[in-house]
């Protein structure tokens, strides 16, 4: 046990840190201070010593230089059980230093607010890091407080333990002070790498939140992140990994479409989609595609949620609705079943990286971004295809590149009929999309094709042809696309290439 008699306090954030000036001040700590946080425990009746009368120097070049002081270091890196650390402290009047309560400068606030390149370098806080760094280094002699998270943990701690601490209680702190100096750190290198492009790996994520199990209930879970961040959870159990991994599915595809939609999320995968004018019919075609695999689905669309939709909604056994508002009639519709999740998105644009871990390592690419639009669309057959054919193919074309390849997509008149998904052969997923859409009742008769990735051979589109589709979007790129285009020449239909690629694997 050690008993913390004095106590350097250096903070961004003010907000909570009067309870534990109070206490300290109580227990009889002797505090130090700089700068606007010294002001401010002398604006609240407490007594502090500035650190400037300890060091003889006053803060510098527009704040930028306060506590960098031997004087200061040394009162926290000063080894108690070396007699001669405890020599060289006294011969050079240096206090020695117990608590350390840092709050950073709030780099990755300003880098989100701003883009002036100025004010976000003064907000690399260089003191208070090496503050951190410091006190976490000699945890059993000091303890650290790194952040204003940490605030309340620190009062309970001097309220129960009056002013004393066990190495467990220091050795944790100081875990938690490199916890929040690597991140910092590493949101700094993040920003400068946007240009400098280092091909190295960092990312940090200070807020995790375990889940109830991983994939299956043998495997343990944890999501890194915050979820509030992104959603309103208005309603519902907690969310599982495998909602996660939907949640992510249907923000990405719902994000490419500006209609009026309405998506159904299996597996990450679509399996109802449709845009049309009103909410309800678009909901109404989204579930016809593929009543059957939407019971326990994930359902998100565009619009506000009215109470006319919320009562077909109603109807079906879901996990998850995500949409931008509910009317209030539609959320207490919505709110009958009581472990339903309902989720209210927030405004916010995903990340344009994707990260996934493979061999012991992790591979990264850019987020699949990629919409194509009418002009970057070459016709590559005799037949031209119509208007109505061109729209139905784009919007073919954006929910292919949200399937799991191979992937093969159906569509008429803006809905989904039916989806071929990760299959080991693109002709394989064009014969489950026929005889998906088929067992739903839809006639092919005049519906349109989206391929992720070119035909290796004509067959796809000859079976495309026998069915009654009519135009066909694909990338190309193929040794034998004329064939693929000699028989649709021969048999009237229309075929275009996009020139890209939409693997998703």
């Amino acid at each position: 046990m050690k008993k913390i008699n004095s106590a350097l306090i250096s903070v961004y954030s003010k907000e909570g840190i009067e309870p534990i000036i109070r206490k300290l001040n109580e227990l009889n700590v002797k505090i130090f201070s700089t700068g606007g946080t010294f002001d401010y425990i002398k604006s609240i009746g407490i007594e502090a010593i500035a650190v400037e009368s300890i060091t003889s120097y006053p803060s510098i070049l527009g704040g930028r230089v306060k506590t960098l002081h031997p004087k200061i270091f040394g009162g926290i890196l000063g080894r108690r059980e070396l007699a001669s650390d405890l020599t060289e402290l006294q011969e050079y009047g240096i206090p020695e230093i117990d608590l350390v309560i840092v709050d950073l400068y709030p780099f990755e606030k300003t880098v989100v607010s701003t883009t002036n390149e100025t004010e976000i370098i003064e907000k690399i806080d260089i003191g208070g890091i090496s503050l951190i760094r410091a006190a976490a280094k000699n945890f059993k002699d000091v303890v650290i407080i790194p952040s204003v998270d940490e605030y309340t943990n620190l009062l309970s701690l001097l309220n129960e333990k009056q002013g004393y601490t066990e190495i467990s209680d220091r050795k944790l702190f100081a875990a938690k002070a490199f916890n929040v100096s690597s991140h910092y750190d590493t949101h700094i290198f993040n920003y400068f790498n946007k240009e400098a492009q280092i091909p190295v790996f960092k990312q940090s994520i200070l807020q995790s939140n375990s889940l109830r199990y991983g994939e299956n209930p043998h495997q343990q879970a944890i999501y890194h992140g915050n979820i509030s961040d992104y959603f309103h959870q208005l309603h519902g159990k907690e969310i599982s990994y495998n909602n996660m991994l939907d949640i992510d599915a249907a923000i990405a595809l719902i994000t490419d479409f500006e209609e009026t939609t309405f998506a159904i999320i299996k597996h990450n995968n679509a399996c109802g989609l449709a845009s049309r004018d009103k909410l309800i019919d678009a909901w109404k075609d989204a579930l016809a595609a593929d009543p059957i695999s939407a019971f326990g689905g994930i359902l998100i669309c565009n619009r506000i949620v009215d109470e006319e939709t919320a009562l077909e909604i109603n109807k079906l056994f879901f996990e998850i609705i995500i949409a931008p508002n509910y009317e209030n009639n539609a959320l207490e519709i919505l709110k009958s079943k009581k472990n339903r999740i309902i989720l209210q998105k927030k405004d916010f644009v995903l990340n344009n990286k994707q990260f996934k871990t493979v061999l012991n390592g992790v591979i990264a690419q850019e987020r699949d971004a990629l919409i194509e639009k009418p002009e970057d669309l070459k016709v590559v057959t005799h037949l031209l295809p119509t208007d109505k054919q061109i729209s139905d193919m784009l919007f073919a074309n954006i929910l292919v590149k949200h399937t799991k390849s191979n992937a093969i997509v159906l569509v008429k008149d803006k809905q989904l009929l039916a989806s071929g998904v990760g299959q080991t052969s693109r002709v394989d997923a064009l014969k489950q999309a026929i005889a998906k859409a088929k067992s739903f009742g839809f006639a092919l008769e005049g519906a349109v094709m989206a391929s992720d990735a070119y035909f290796p051979f004509a067959d796809s589109v000859e079976i495309a042809c026998n069915e009654g589709i009519k135009a066909v979007i694909q990338p190309g790129g193929s040794v034998r696309d004329q064939d693929s285009i000699d028989f649709c020449n021969q048999h009237q239909l229309a075929m275009v290439f996009t020139g890209n690629r939409h693997f998703k694997h």
